[in-house]
């Protein structure tokens, strides 16, 4: 037989653990479990060796998006072009219209199965979907006055060749220069090199051969021509001049 007195002293901690518990659930609260609080607590904490793991998926997610955009916007574009609606292009494809909504709303990433069905019905190569997509490459900017001087055939005096950029790279593709004339010369240097050439006047004005022909060129013209035919100025008008020279060399051996 249990003692009294131990009976009555079970049923006030009932009581007391049964009215907490009514308490709780008057008031719309719960009580996690320990380990719940520690998952919790934990997934809000990243270690130090969370923080690359974390980071690469970031910038996975966002690679994904962009290429989402990419495929979404050469499909829209395509699409209209060609004069087909959602409905059309579906027919022609055997995707659905929902998928095609989604694609052309980057919400979803298509199979490569779809994508190449998706490029046939709109006559355009599977690469075309990706293009845009290559890494950003180095861009050269150059603030006024602050592009180096170089030596050319013909510098002197008055005579000034500024180099207003060149991309890093195995070979040169393209030479852009600001070219200024302050002082008159009887003599005038004839240029010949690959590639081609493109003027485009800025202050003054002068006569500028190419070959056995002379353009007079003013502020706003612009003079193209074969780097491999003889030219340069011939007669300076109105001095100072100041004009872009644009060198194109192209792929080279």
């Amino acid at each position: 037989m249990t003692p009294p007195a131990q009976g009555r002293a079970k049923t006030p901690a009932k009581a007391k653990a049964s009215g907490k518990a009514t308490a709780s659930t008057r008031s719309g609260t719960r009580r996690a479990a320990p380990g719940a609080q520690l998952r919790r607590s934990s997934s809000r904490r990243r270690t130090g060796a969370d923080l690359p793991v974390a980071a690469a998926l970031e910038t996975e997610e966002v690679g994904r998006g962009r290429v989402g955009w990419v495929i979404a916007n050469h499909v829209r574009m395509r699409r209209q072009s060609i004069g087909l609606n959602v409905g059309q292009l579906a027919e022609r494809s055997g995707i659905s219209k929902g998928m095609l909504s989604k694609i052309e709303n980057a919400q979803t990433s298509p199979s490569l199965a779809t994508l190449e069905r998706l490029a046939g019905a709109l006559d355009m190569p599977l690469t075309s979907l990706f293009r845009g997509l290559a890494e950003e490459r180095d861009a050269v900017f150059v603030k006024a006055g602050s592009g180096p001087e170089i030596v050319r055939q013909g510098t002197r005096a008055g005579h000034v060749y500024e180099l207003l950029g060149s991309l890093r790279g195995p070979r040169k593709l393209v030479e852009p220069l600001l070219v200024s004339l302050t002082e008159s010369s009887e003599v005038f240097p004839i240029f010949q090199h690959a590639g081609t050439e493109i003027l485009y006047m800025l202050t003054g004005a002068m006569d500028y051969g190419y070959g056995k022909q002379a353009y007079r060129m003013e502020p706003g013209d612009t003079l193209q021509f074969e780097g491999d035919i003889p030219h340069g100025p011939t007669m300076l008008i109105k001095l100072p001049i100041r004009f872009l020279s644009i060198t194109i060399y192209g792929e080279r051996p």
